[in-house]
């Protein structure tokens, strides 16, 4: 398969994941409504996506495949860079569906609750990836976008907006710097707890699962 597919696969999955959360969030968004549509579109685009790229569409579930050895190392850093991209350019259409964006809001999250929410949600994400879409004895399922959207929710109801900003994903955090939806100057806190949560989701998914299951 030519890498470009693979590459425009992880740009068009990270584009509509960061268009759903700006519109959600800065346009017509309240209560349930943000939570519910992210999970959905996340889990509709790995479906479209995953026989394609794996339909990663977060740099941090990228590293935890290449941690894991379930993709070639050449391709880590061109899917997060289509990645980033993909976000970059879902928070541009919000904002010209928007016109006007706001200040940027205060900061009001404590750092290491911040800190640990996101790594802690990250992992999570990051974890199932690799036990429903790349572990051998669960190849070929029929849930895997379902459990993988289904995380995302859950944290976004558990921790998003209230806690922290809900990224689980670098290219979500990038997407909401550029929408004016988390100041800039502390984005570096929430990419750096979501590549630990997807390193530490590798780790752990190595010392539970035997190699023979995961070759």
């Amino acid at each position: 398969m030519n890498a470009y597919r693979k590459y425009l696969v992880e740009f068009i999955g990270t584009f509509f994941l960061i268009l759903t959360i700006g519109s959600t969030g800065t346009l017509n968004g309240s209560g349930v409504i943000p939570p519910l549509a992210i999970g959905g579109i996340l889990m509709v685009m790995i479906y479209a996506g995953g026989p394609v790229s794996g339909g990663h569409y977060n740099p941090a579930v990228t590293l935890a495949v290449l941690l894991r050895g379930g993709m070639p190392k050449r391709d880590a850093v061109p899917y997060m860079l289509a990645q980033i991209l993909g976000g970059i350019a879902g928070a541009l259409a919000v904002m010209e569906f928007k016109h006007n964006m706001g200040p940027v809001p205060p900061f009001n999250f404590r750092i290491h609750d911040l800190l640990l929410s996101e790594f802690l949600f990250t992992f999570a994400l990051a974890y199932v990836v690799l036990n429903v879409a790349t572990l051998k004895r669960t190849a070929n399922n029929s849930y895997f976008g379902l459990a993988i959207g289904g995380t995302v929710m859950a944290g976004a109801f558990a921790v998003g907006g209230t806690v922290c900003s809900g990224a689980f994903n670098p290219a979500v955090e990038v997407g909401l710097v550029c929408m004016k939806l988390t100041p800039l100057s502390n984005s570096w806190m929430t990419i750096l707890a979501n590549l630990a949560g997807g390193a530490a989701a590798a780790g752990c998914f190595a010392l539970i699962h035997p190699k023979a299951d995961r070759e």
